[in-house]
C-alpha cells in the first residue's frame, strides 16, 4: 500500500501475528506525506512461498527490497514488535538512507524485562510448541479463541478490538507458517541482537521511541533499555495505551511519526 505525498517517505512495518492493517487508524492522519505500508513475506496479502525461511535476518532483505523497489532514497522507518530487529539492522547498515527511526513497542536484543505474550511463549518454547501446533491444526475454533484472547489483550478500546481482531485473524490463518517459523527464530534473534547491541550506540540518525505504557510484554523497561542504547533517541510513554499503541493512540502516534525527519 502506497499513498503519494511529500518526502521523506514513511515506511510502516508490522510485527506478528498481524499485518499492515495495524496502521489503518494512523495512515489517514499522515495525509500529505508519502506513506508506504507493506506486509512481510508470508503475511497479509504478500506472497507466501512454500518452505521460505522466515527469519529476522531474511526480513532485513525484505526491508531492502521495499526501499530499493520503490526507489526510496531516504525514509522514516517505523517498526513495531517483531519488525524491530530487521528495521534496526537495516537502519544501522544504511544510516545515510534513514531520515528517522520510530520504534513502537518493540525490542532488539534479549533483556530481563522482556515478557513474551502467552501465545508467543506457547508457540516458541521447544517441545511445548510441537504439541500446541498439533492441537490447533486439528481445532480451528480453539485457534481462533486463543488468537482473539491474546490479540484482544493488545488493544485498550473495546470498539477497536471488535473491529480489528476478526480482520487480523482472517488473514492470520494463511500466515501460520510464517508465524511459527518466526517463533522458531525468536530466541536466536534476541540472543544474537543482544551480542550486537553495542553498535547501536554509534547510530547517529534521529530516533523516536513511542511505547504504550500499559503493555505488560514490551514494557517501559524495554523502552528505557532502547533509549539508553540509542544516543540520539527521545522517549514517549503513552499512558493507558497497550501493545498496539498505534491502534489505541493513532493521532498521537501519527503526530510523533510525522514530526521526525521532516524537511
Amino acid at each position: 500500500m502506497e499513498h503519494p505525498g511529500t518526502e521523506p517517505a514513511i515506511v510502516l512495518m508490522h510485527g506478528f501475528p498481524d499485518n499492515l492493517h495495524l496502521y489503518d487508524r494512523v495512515v489517514p492522519q499522515l495525509a500529505g506525506r508519502r506513506v508506504v505500508a507493506f506486509d512481510f513475506l508470508g503475511w497479509g496479502r504478500s506472497d507466501k512461498p512454500p518452505g521460505y525461511p522466515h527469519t529476522a535476518t531474511n526480513q532485513v532483505g525484505e526491508v531492502e527490497a521495499v526501499m530499493d523497489g520503490l526507489a526510496l532514497e531516504q525514509a522514516v522507518l517505523v517498526a513495531h514488535d517483531a519488525s524491530g530487529p530487521p528495521a534496526i539492522d537495516w537502519a544501522v547498515a544504511h544510516p545515510e538512507r534513514v531520515s528517522g527511526l520510530v520504534l513502537l513497542n518493540t525490542y532488539y536484543g534479549w533483556h530481563p524485562a522482556l515478557r513474551a505474550p502467552e501465545a508467543i511463549a506457547l508457540y516458541s518454547t521447544p517441545l511445548v510448541r510441537t504439541i500446541a501446533r498439533a492441537v490447533v491444526r486439528r481445532n480451528e475454533r480453539l485457534d481462533e479463541k486463543l488468537f482473539a484472547w491474546q490479540v484482544g489483550r493488545f488493544i485498550r478500546d473495546e470498539a477497536a478490538r471488535a473491529e480489528l481482531v476478526p480482520r487480523l485473524y482472517a488473514d492470520f490463518r494463511a500466515a501460520r507458517p510464517a508465524f511459527w517459523r518466526l517463533n522458531d527464530d525468536l530466541l536466536g534473534t534476541v540472543i544474537s541482537r543482544r551480542l550486537r547491541s553495542r553498535r547501536l550506540r554509534h547510530f547517529d540518525r534521529p530516533v523516536r521511541i513511542v511505547f504504550g505504557d500499559a503493555d505488560p510484554y514490551l514494557n517501559r523497561r524495554v523502552a528505557w533499555r532502547l533509549h539508553r542504547l540509542l544516543p540520539t533517541s527521545d522517549l514517549h510513554l503513552l499512558a493507558t495505551a497497550r501493545h498496539y499503541v498505534q491502534v489505541d493512540e493513532p493521532g498521537r502516534v501519527a503526530e510523533l511519526i510525522a514530526s521526525i525527519g521532516a524537511r
